[in-house]
């Protein structure tokens, strides 16, 4: 699969993901959105950036929803349930937020 961004094609594995975390940008994220319904607010980004930091400074960490929760609590100061975040990622936020954020695919169950 492959997606035309930019006039550039962007490789994508069988489930949508980026093959190559590199081909990563904000123009790619947003392509990436958009094939999933989504139009990326300022707290989008957030929870991108979030994961994308965890993954890339944290030895390809890939945190289950509790994890995810808390950071954004941490960030935000607030407090975040799941229901503010599947505003945000409908299809799963541990699942489909990393999918637009150039990540790949986790392995884990999400919960708790």
């Amino acid at each position: 699969m492959q997606l035309d961004v930019g006039g550039k094609s962007v490789e994508l594995d069988k489930n949508g993901y980026l093959a190559n975390m590199d081909d990563w940008n904000e123009e790619v994220a947003t392509a990436l959105a958009a094939g999933e319904g989504i139009t990326l607010t300022q707290r989008h980004w957030e929870v991108m950036n979030y994961l994308r930091d965890l993954y890339i400074n944290h030895a390809g960490e890939q945190p289950n929803m509790r994890k995810i929760l808390k950071g954004l609590e941490d960030l935000w100061g607030e407090k975040v349930d799941s229901k503010d975040v599947y505003a945000l990622f409908p299809l799963g936020p541990a699942k489909q937020a990393p999918k637009i954020a150039g990540l790949p695919e986790t392995k884990t169950k999400g919960g708790y």
